[in-house]
C-alpha cells in the first residue's frame, strides 16, 4: 500500500466514524451512547484497514482495541484516533515503502557501479581458460543480460522501438513487468561526449513513443575515460528529461 491510497482510505473511515457519532442517543441509567451494530461494524473495519500497513502492537491499534463498549466517548476516542494516524501518515511519521521503485534503482545501481569490476575478475579465470572480454559495445550487453537475469524474470533483448524520424530501431534490453528500457552504449574512438549526447537525444525521442516504456535508463560504459566531462554531461541530459530519462556513466573515474 501507498501513502495515497492509505490517505484515502483513513479519510472515508473518519467519515464513517463521524456518522457513527451522529448516532448518539441518551440512556437514563448509563450515558450516552452510539448506535451499537454500526459502531461494530466500523470499528473492524478501520482495525482491518490499519493492519494493513501497521503492526499489530501499533500503539494506534491498541488504542483502537481499548473500546469494547458503544459508549459515545470512546467512539469519539476512536475517531480522534483515526484522525491522529492520518496526521501522522501527512508528515510521513508513518513510512509506506515504494518496493518497485526503490529496489529497482537500488539493484540498476548495484549492477552498474559494480560491472567494471566484474568484467575484469572475469578475465582471471584458471589455467587461461575462455571468458568474455569486454571490447565493444555486444560485450557490453551479453554480461549486462546475464547480471540482469539475476534479478528480473522477463528481460526482453533488441524489441523493435516505433519509427522516429522515419528509421526504427532495436532496443538493448525491455524490462517487461517494470515497463523500463535500458540502452547501452560503450566509448570508443569517434563516440565521446558530442556524438553521445547527440545518440542519447534521438534515443530519449525515440523510446517516449514506445508503449512498455514509462522509464529508460541509458548506461554508458567508459572504461577508457573518453568522455571529458562525464557529470556535466548526465546533469544535462538527465534535467532535460527529468522523470523519464536518465543517464548513468561508468566506471567512475
Amino acid at each position: 500500500m501507498n501513502k495515497e491510497k492509505a490517505l484515502e482510505g483513513i479519510e472515508n473511515l473518519i467519515q464513517e466514524g463521524n456518522n457513527v457519532l451522529k448516532t448518539r442517543y441518551n440512556s437514563d441509567r448509563t450515558g450516552m451512547y452510539v448506535d451499537d451494530a454500526k459502531y461494530n461494524s466500523w470499528m473492524a473495519k478501520a482495525l482491518a484497514f490499519l493492519k494493513l500497513f501497521l503492526e499489530d502492537d501499533n500503539e494506534f491499534i491498541k488504542g483502537l482495541q481499548k473500546s469494547h463498549h458503544g459508549y459515545y466517548l470512546e467512539a469519539s476516542t476512536c475517531v480522534k484516533i483515526i484522525e491522529n494516524v492520518k496526521e501522522y501518515i501527512d508528515k510521513d511519521f508513518i513510512i509506506f515503502e515504494q518496493k518497485n521503485k526503490v529496489d529497482i534503482d537500488s539493484i540498476l545501481d548495484i549492477i552498474f557501479s559494480r560491472f567494471y569490476k566484474v568484467s575484469r575478475q572475469l578475465r582471471c579465470r584458471y589455467d587461461n581458460r575462455e571468458t568474455i572480454k569486454i571490447e565493444d559495445e555486444y560485450d557490453v550487453q551479453d554480461l549486462l543480460h546475464a547480471l540482469l537475469l539475476l534479478y528480473f524474470d522477463d528481460v526482453r533483448a533488441e524489441e523493435w522501438t516505433p519509427s522516429y524520424a522515419g528509421k526504427s530501431a532495436r532496443m538493448d534490453f525491455l524490462l517487461k513487468n517494470e515497463k523500463l528500457v535500458i540502452e547501452v552504449k560503450k566509448t570508443r574512438l569517434g563516440l565521446a561526449d558530442k556524438e553521445l549526447g547527440d545518440q542519447l537525444i534521438i534515443d530519449v525521442e525515440r523510446y517516449k513513443a514506445h508503449p512498455d516504456c514509462r522509464r529508460l535508463i541509458c548506461f554508458v560504459y567508459d572504461v577508457e575515460g573518453r568522455i571529458g566531462n562525464p557529470n556535466g554531461l548526465m546533469a544535462d541530459l538527465n534535467n532535460q528529461h527529468e522523470g523519464f530519462a536518465t543517464v548513468i556513466i561508468k566506471p567512475d573515474m
